[in-house]
């Protein structure tokens, strides 16, 4: 079993910058594929990146590609997104998720999650 803590989120100004953490609990952190979500009020919990075990293999939804960067520090049992040019349509609550399998896409497929962060993106 793994807890996970999100930590970075916050207000930013369109065009700003910031860089999500997410701390996990346990010595198999590395096991896990990882993947961080967002949801907006009243719309479902979408991926936006997600990476392997390993940290080879990388997922990207297409409205975050060249802009936000997934990465893992194994040693450190932390996951982190770090996220450019932000846009208001990227204000959500950003959650990050493990799954004991291959890199997943779909939200069902996760099998723990952490509290999440608000981001909130001004125009």
């Amino acid at each position: 079993q793994v807890q996970l803590v999100e930590s970075g989120g916050g207000l930013v100004q369109a065009g700003g910058s910031l860089r999500l953490s997410c701390a996990g609990s346990g010595r198999t952190f590395s096991s896990y594929a990882l993947g961080w979500f967002r949801q907006a009020p009243g719309k479902e919990r979408v991926l936006v990146a997600a990476i392997s075990y390993g940290g080879s293999v990388t997922y990207y939804e297409d409205s975050v590609k060249g802009r936000f960067t997934i990465s893992r520090d194994n040693a450190k049992n932390t996951v982190y997104l770090g996220m450019n040019s932000l846009r208001p349509e990227d204000t959500a609550v950003y959650y990050c998720a493990a799954v004991t399998s291959y890199l997943q896409t779909l939200a069902s497929r996760y099998d723990y999650w952490g509290q999440g962060t608000q981001v909130t993106v001004s125009s």
